[in-house]
């Protein structure tokens, strides 16, 4: 299976642009949020998603609402709003949880992941990267989610796909097994 993963698009026609060359080559698209600046031009941006032709798993990030971009996303048939939701898609089960990204901690994300600890198969969809990984340094700092972090230790998940923090644009890294990416609003094709 090939994702074409991105995040943080912020209302970039640009970027909308590529994300629609490279889609070809994917067989599912995942937004790990912020795919507009404050809902601006919200609809229109999903929209464009959407002509892809191409199944788009989708969580808000900090500029989107869960309840607009689950509302907006219920419109359009290649749209499936993923904001504390799973679907399983060729073998694997992919897991979202969007929103905030500033937290250190998220008692809320450590509750609901419970669930999805002992599944295989496991790809998980966050805005907020994990700590201490080179997708969350920041002036030479570590500023991503705990929770995540201790999640991916015990679930192992293949791969998380996340983002927030746009100095890590392009970054990978790898947490034992699971492969880590920040794709940036340009994407980047994945295959698993």
């Amino acid at each position: 299976m090939r994702i074409l993963a991105f995040v943080d698009v912020h209302g970039s026609l640009r970027a909308i642009e590529i994300l629609k060359k490279k889609a070809k080559q994917a067989d599912v698209l995942v937004c790990a949020g912020d795919i507009s600046i404050f809902e601006q031009n919200l609809d229109d941006l999903v929209f464009r998603l959407n002509e892809f032709g191409k199944r788009v798993l989708m969580i808000p990030g900090n500029h989107e609402t869960e309840e607009e971009l689950e509302k907006i996303c219920s419109r359009f048939k290649n749209m499936r709003y993923l904001h504390k939701k799973d679907i399983r898609m060729g073998g694997y089960l992919f897991i979202g949880y969007g929103g905030g990204g500033f937290a250190l901690v998220d008692p809320e994300f450590e509750g609901w992941s419970k669930r999805y600890e002992k599944e295989k198969n496991l790809i998980l969809i966050t805005h907020a990267p994990p700590y201490k990984t080179k997708v969350d340094v920041v002036f030479k700092k570590h500023h991503g989610n705990e929770s995540i972090k201790k999640f991916i230790d015990r679930a192992k998940p293949l791969m998380v796909i996340c983002g927030h923090l746009h100095e890590n644009e392009g970054r990978t890294d790898r947490v034992g097994e699971t492969r880590v990416i920040n794709p940036g609003p340009k994407g980047k094709l994945v295959k698993i």
